[in-house]
């Protein structure tokens, strides 16, 4: 029970509660923003349509009285299309559907709002806007129009039309025609009306059809942000249609007839046929003989067939010409046009003689004649004498000439014949009149007729004998000979043949040969034969010269002549032994060195001058090696000291005699042999450039020489360059400096002995130390220490020298050896400081005398009676 009294009055409030708010409820309602807004009602909304599908086009906004949360909605008519999607929460419309203003400009749509309890709805209009999405549209296509010929120009033949959904400038159409520069026509661009152009008239005979290209343009407008425009084309096909405006024509013209000795009376000679020139509706045409007939020919009225209403043999001329008129006659009977043609009709006899050639006895089919080659051109052929002749009459006895055989070797002359001519044959090549290529000439003489239907013809043999004359130079069958012959070839010895010849006949085609030139003197020719030969006392030598080169003449009897070349060359043979040169009998090895023997063959080509070097002999053996191509000597792998050469023989002084044989590669092969005596000594000289020059050198003591002698004067040149440079220096500087002036320390003398390896020098780092200046006298004091009391100074004594070594190896002696220098040397030292001397030895001394001079003053300031 006390459960139930609880619950009974909550339940009471809240039912009061309730009841209190539902009539205190109010409905929502829409913001009305005008049509301008882009949220609110969506009433008086203009929509272009051209908006993309998926576009946000609109808010719907309102709210309710009490602040309760609202839902919109949007629904549309039974039958509708739905355009837009809405957001039932925010109110966001969404066009789904594309518009289209020419099928539907207005949308109708119905639009709520709701707090959950109330629903307002509103039904609202849509305006869609015309964008130029649409091209102009031409009406009643095709068009085809029938105009006149006679049709004045300017006049207005046809009306285009042409419609454009769109409104404003992009419904709105101009017309223009193509290709108007060629066209015969022109529209207005406002009305579409196709006018003829002003000065150009129509004309059926020319041209029965024109096609014109219309294009209707818009006048553009705003598509999706973009201006366009848009147009169409079609095309007007114009038939002209005939009128009576052109006089008959006549087809064939001109008109040639015939009538031969065997035509009969009454036979049909030729048709003429005329036309009306309006082919479109033509008239009938009527055929009339005007003059010219002489009452020998008449025609028919309606076929124009002429015919001949005489007997051949009765006809008074051989040429008529006839004048014919072609009438139109008009439906009523009327001559409307009518033009003139001319008929030649040519009386003829029959074709019956050909062509037939004459000589000087009568009729003949062939001619022959005999002449020297080469005539010259434009000549006439005098000796052959023939005449061509046709019995026939008019243009039965016209005929051509022409010449069949070698083409562009003669002409024939004249080359059409009336009835009989004198035939004339004339040289028109002279190179081709040729005995060496053609002995005999053969053509043939044709004479055909031109305008006969039988083309009779005749033919004659035209045979032509030549004589020869010199015209043709020797020739060789190369310009140039190249031969090879042995340097060990006997004199006499023949080279090689050359050919030449002369296709001339009888003594112009002998041929005689002979050679000049600088290279030919150890060389003879045959003069018949062409054989070229070496003079019998003639030696060859490929090391002397190994290539000549001369000129071959080939001559006739008359002197014309032809020249080639001749190149000889002088193929080596193995005629010499290879030879040592003088400085090979002993060679100085240091271990780890090789040394380098030289032989040269004096054969003139490979592999005869190629050598081939090996050791004959050695004691003892296995100790070299020897290159076989470079000569170089060195010892066995193993041996690297003297330790091991002295374990393999006994003999100190490490002297061997190696028997070398150097070898040609020739055929036969030639080889000299030469004994060489090896000294083996090790390095004993410091590693350096210096050792390495001194050690190759060693077996050229001249060049060792004059190498030190050149680096002793560049040591000299850079002291005295020095010596200079101080020397302006101080003259130019107040300050003192010790350049004469050396503060000597006590000597201390000490002899010193010096042990030297041979040809060993050291190159100081100063220049300086290589002389000093000796004053055995005592040191002139200047207290402003000025250097100007004048003190001779003495020349440098030059350092003593070490004992040249031995260079050259004693005449009659078996061993060379490196010679070592070893001694005491006693120099003779200046007083110096015991510091290395440099800029800083002469600074320090300064530096020295400068403070004694100070403490000598300071002595003297602290105890004046000193």
């Amino acid at each position: 029970m006390k459960h139930v009294r609880h619950f009974t009055p909550s339940l009471f409030l809240n039912l009061v509660h309730v009841c209190l708010a539902t009539q205190a409820n109010y409905a929502p309602y829409f913001f009305d923003n005008g049509a301008s807004s882009t949220n609110g009602n969506m009433a008086l909304l203009n929509l272009s349509e051209d908006i993309p599908v998926g576009t946000h086009v609109y808010t719907l906004n309102g709210t309710d009285p009490e602040g309760d949360p609202v839902t919109y909605g949007m629904t549309y008519e039974s039958g509708s299309r739905s355009y837009f999607a809405i957001d039932t929460n925010f109110g966001n419309v969404t066009l789904i559907e594309e518009l289209d203003r020419e099928k539907e400009d207005e949308i109708e749509v119905i639009v709520s709002i709701s707090d959950g309890l109330s629903t307002v709805a509103e039904k609202v209009r849509i305006l869609v806007t015309d964008a130029n999405d649409e091209s102009p549209e031409f009406i009643n296509t095709p068009y085809i129009v029938h105009v006149p010929e006679n049709t004045p120009s300017g006049s207005s033949i046809f009306k285009i039309e042409a419609a454009d959904k769109d409104t404003g400038s992009g419904g709105s159409i101009t017309y223009f025609l193509q290709n108007i520069h060629t066209n015969k026509f022109t529209i207005d661009r406002h009305s579409g009306v196709l006018r003829i152009k002003m000065g150009i008239t129509l004309d059926y005979e020319k041209s029965r059809t024109h096609f014109v290209t219309v294009v209707a343009k818009d006048g553009g407008g705003k598509l999706r942000g973009d201006n366009k425009v848009f147009s169409a084309t079609t095309t007007v096909t114009i038939n002209v249609e005939d009128v009576q405006d052109t006089p008959p024509m006549f087809i064939g013209t001109p008109y040639y007839g015939y009538v031969y000795e065997d035509t009969l009376a009454d036979s049909e000679v030729l048709t003429v046929v005329a036309l009306d020139g309006d082919r479109g509706k033509p008239n009938n045409i009527h055929y009339g003989l005007v003059t010219g007939s002489e009452g020998s020919f008449e025609i028919n009225n309606t076929t124009g067939a002429i015919s001949v209403i005489k007997n051949p043999s009765k006809l008074k001329k051989e040429v008529y010409e006839l004048k014919i008129q072609a009438s139109e006659i008009s439906l009523d009977g009327d001559v409307t046009a009518y033009a003139f043609a001319i008929v030649t009709i040519r009386v003829v006899d029959l074709n019956n003689h050909p062509p037939t050639f004459y000589g000087e006895n009568g009729p003949q089919n062939r001619f022959e004649l005999t002449m020297y080659e080469h005539p010259p051109e434009g000549e006439i052929l005098r000796g052959l004498k023939i005449t061509v002749n046709d019995s026939d009459q008019g243009a039965n006895a016209k005929f051509n000439l022409r010449l069949v055989g070698p083409g562009g070797i003669f002409r024939v002359v004249p080359q059409t014949v009336l009835n009989e001519a004198q035939v004339t044959i004339i040289v028109e090549n002279s190179a081709a009149i040729d005995y060496e290529t053609f002995q005999l000439l053969t053509f043939k003489l044709l004479a055909i007729e031109v305008n006969t239907p039988e083309k009779f013809s005749s033919t004659a043999d035209i045979v032509i004998r030549l004589l020869d004359t010199n015209d043709n130079v020797p020739k060789f069958s190369s310009d140039y000979y190249v031969a090879r012959i042995p340097e060990n070839s006997p004199g006499g010895s023949n080279v090689v043949a050359v050919t030449a010849t002369d296709p001339d006949s009888g003594l112009w085609g002998e041929v005689k040969y002979s050679i000049y030139g600088t290279g030919a003197d150890l060389f003879l020719i045959h003069p018949s034969t062409g054989i070229i030969y070496t003079q019998p006392w003639a030696t060859l030598d490929a090391e002397v010269t190994a290539k000549y080169n001369f000129y071959v003449k080939a001559e006739d009897t008359e002197g014309k002549y032809s020249l080639a070349e001749v190149f000889i060359t002088v193929l080596d043979v193995n005629d010499h032994s290879p030879e040592f040169n003088e400085n090979i009998q002993e060679k100085t090895m240091i271990i780890g060195s090789p040394v380098k023997i030289e032989a040269i063959d004096q054969d003139a080509e490979e592999p005869n001058n190629i050598v081939d070097y090996s050791i004959m002999q050695a004691d003892p053996a296995n100790v070299f090696d020897i290159d076989q191509s470079t000569g170089e000597i060195k010892l066995k792998s193993y041996i690297r000291s003297l330790d091991i050469i002295h374990n393999i023989t006994k003999n100190k002084d490490c002297i061997w005699s190696v028997v070398v044989q150097a070898k040609d590669r020739g055929s036969p092969s030639f080889s000299t042999t030469a004994v060489l005596k090896i000294d083996i000594t090790e390095e004993t000289l410091h590693k350096g450039p210096m050792a390495a020059f001194l050690m190759h050198t060693k077996d050229n003591p001249m060049k060792a020489l004059g190498v030190l002698a050149g680096v002793m004067g560049v040591m000299v040149v850079i002291t005295i360059m020095i010596s200079t440079a101080m020397f302006w220096r101080n003259k130019r500087s107040n300050k003192i400096m010790p350049v004469r002036r050396i503060i000597k320390k006590r000597q201390i003398h000490q002899p010193r002995t010096v042990r030297m390896e041979w040809l060993k020098f050291k190159l100081s780092s100063n220049s300086a130390e290589k002389f000093a200046i000796e004053d055995d006298t005592k040191s002139l004091q200047n207290e402003n220490s000025n250097n100007n009391v004048q003190v001779p100074s003495l020349p440098p004594s030059a350092p003593a020298l070490p004992p040249s070594p031995v260079l050259a190896p004693k005449i009659n002696t078996t061993e060379w050896r490196v010679t070592t220098v070893s001694g005491s040397l006693n120099p003779k030292f200046i007083n110096k400081p015991g510091k290395k001397k440099g800029p800083s030895s002469i600074h320090n001394a300064l530096v020295s005398e400068l403070k004694q001079k100070f403490e000598k003053r300071n002595i003297a300031s602290n105890n004046p009676h000193i």
